[in-house]
C-alpha cells in the first residue's frame, strides 16, 4: 500500500515527478535494492532526501512493482502521528505487508519515532522486507545509528545539490546562462533544490534560507543539546561562518568571543562545535599529515552546507570569494570521495585538500585565480613538496588554455571540473 500524502500524489502524476535529477544518489538507492541490509539516507533538513524516496518509488513502479508492495511514511506529517511508538509503528506496517511479494517500505525522518529501531530491527529480519529510511540529525544518524542498528546498514550522506544539477536543473527550467552566470547564482540563489526549482527574488531566498538555518539551530542543536544560551551558540555558529577555510580551534573561538565580550569558556565551545557539526549545517575538514599518513586531531578548519547560506549570514561576504570557492570545492570533494582532510607537507606547507577513496588519494589547491606568476608559485609550491605520484590539481576561476600541465600539477579550471568536464 503506498501511503502518500496528496501532495506526493500529484507528484507522481506530473511532469515534475522527476523533478532535479539527482542520479548519483538515485544510482546508490537502485544499487542496494532487494539487498536484506537497512538503507539509510541522511543529510541536512531541506536537502531533498523526501524527494529522492519519491523518485526511487516512481523508479520502482516503471520497473513493475505494484503501489501496493510500497509503504511510505513521512514522521513530519501529522497523519502519521499515531504510529510515533515503534509498536504502533510496527503493528500498522505488518497488517499491510504481502506476503508473496518484496514488499518496500519507506521511513522518512525515522528519528520522530520513539525507540524506532525496534520496529525497523523486526523488519529487516523479513525476507520480503526492503527497508529505507532517512533522518536529518547526524548525531543520531551516525553518532548513535550504528548501536541502534547493530551494523545491519548502509548509508548514504546526502548534500543538496551539486553546481552540475543546479545547473542541469536551470536548463530544465529554459534558462541557458553561461557557466560563470550559473555559478554566480548558484552562490546567490543556494544549493538547497526549492530554491533551485522555484524563482524567488533575493528576499524570499534569505527568508528560506534563515528558516533553515533556525530551524536546524532550534531543534537539532539546542533542544538536542538542551543549550540554555542559544546567543551564544549563535556567536559560536557565526564565528565559524565568518572563518570558513581557516585553522579553528575551539580555544580560539573562546578567546576571540571573550575579547569582543561574548565570554563563553573552551569547553562549551566544543561543545557546541560537535552540535553544529552533527547537525550537518557545518563541517569539519580535519588536518592530515601527508608523509606520516597521520590524522591530526587540532586547528581543524570548517566549511558551510551552502554558500548562498553562508553569505546572507555573514556581512562582506564578497570580499571572501577564495574561501567561498573553497567551501563548494570542499562539499563537491565528498560528493565524490570517501573522506576529505586538509593536507599538510613536510616543508610546512599547506594543501586545501586531500581526498580519499578506494583508489588512494588526489590533492587540491583552489584558488579564485592564479593569472599572477607569484600566486601561481605559491598556489604549486606545497604540491611540489608532496613525493608520492597520486594526482594533483589547481582549481580557479581562470580560462585554461592547453592541458595546463605544470611538472604532472594539473590546473583546471574549476566550473569544468565541477561539471565534470
Amino acid at each position: 500500500m503506498l501511503e502518500e500524502s496528496s501532495a506526493e500524489r500529484r507528484f507522481f502524476m506530473s511532469d515534475s515527478a522527476m523533478n532535479i535529477p539527482r542520479p548519483s544518489y538515485l544510482d546508490w538507492l537502485i544499487r542496494w535494492q532487494d539487498r536484506q541490509i537497512i538503507k539509510v539516507v541522511s543529510g541536512v533538513r531541506r536537502a531533498g532526501k523526501s524527494t529522492l524516496f519519491a523518485l526511487f518509488r516512481a523508479h520502482l513502479l516503471v520497473k513493475g512493482v505494484q503501489p501496493d508492495q510500497i509503504i511510505a511514511l513521512n514522521f513530519e506529517d501529522v497523519a502519521f502521528e499515531d504510529l510515533l511508538d515503534y509498536r504502533r509503528l510496527h503493528d500498522h506496517i505488518g497488517e499491510r505487508l504481502r506476503p508473496d511479494r518484496m514488499n518496500y517500505i519507506f521511513l522518512d525522518e525515522i528519528q520522530h519515532v520513539a525507540r524506532f529501531e525496534k520496529a525497523v530491527d523486526s523488519l529487516f529480519i523479513k525476507d520480503n522486507c526492503d527497508v529505507y529510511v532517512t533522518g536529518s540529525n547526524a548525531y543520531f544518524m551516525s553518532g548513535e545509528l550504528a548501536t541502534l542498528l547493530s551494523g545491519r546498514y548502509v548509508e548514504l550522506k546526502m548534500l543538496p545539490l551539486s553546481f552540475a544539477e543546479f545547473y542541469q536543473a536551470l536548463a530544465m527550467q529554459g534558462e541557458k546562462p553561461r557557466q560563470d552566470e550559473a555559478f554566480r547564482s548558484y552562490l546567490t540563489r543556494s544549493s538547497f533544490p526549492y530554491l533551485a526549482r522555484v524563482p524567488s527574488s533575493a528576499g524570499e531566498t534569505a527568508d528560506y534560507l534563515h528558516g533553515i538555518y533556525s530551524t536546524v539551530l532550534l531543534k537539532d542543536v539546542v533542544a538536542r543539546l538542551r543549550i540554555p544560551d542559544v546567543n551564544a551558540l549563535e556567536n559560536v555558529a557565526k564565528f565559524l561562518l565568518h572563518n570558513i577555510g581557516s585553522r579553528i580551534s575551539p580555544t580560539k573561538i573562546a578567546a576571540t568571543l571573550k575579547s569582543a565580550g561574548k565570554g563563553i569558556d573552551t569547553k562549551t565551545v566544543d561543545r557546541y562545535l560537535r552540535g553544529l557539526t552533527d547537525s550537518l549545517i557545518l563541517y569539519e575538514a580535519q588536518r592530515f599529515n601527508i608523509k606520516g599518513r597521520q590524522y591530526l586531531s587540532t586547528l581543524s578548519k570548517y566549511y558551510c552546507v551552502d554558500a548562498a547560506l553562508r553569505n546572507i549570514l555573514v556581512q562582506g561576504a564578497d570580499s571572501d570569494a577564495g574561501h567561498v570557492l573553497e567551501n563548494v570545492v570542499y562539499l563537491e570533494l565528498l560528493r565524490r570521495h570517501r573522506r576529505v582532510m586538509v593536507g599538510e607537507t613536510t616543508g610546512g606547507g599547506e594543501v586545501d585538500f586531500v581526498a580519499e577513496s578506494d583508489d588512494g588519494l588526489q590533492y587540491y589547491q583552489v584558488a579564485w585565480s592564479a593569472t599572477d606568476e607569484t600566486v601561481l608559485r605559491r598556489e604549486l609550491a606545497p604540491l611540489r613538496q608532496i613525493r608520492d605520484n597520486y594526482p594533483k590539481f589547481l582549481l580557479t576561476m581562470d580560462v585554461v588554455f592547453g592541458d595546463g600541465d605544470f611538472a604532472g600539477i594539473r590546473k583546471q579550471n574549476v566550473l569544468d571540473w565541477l561539471l565534470g568536464k
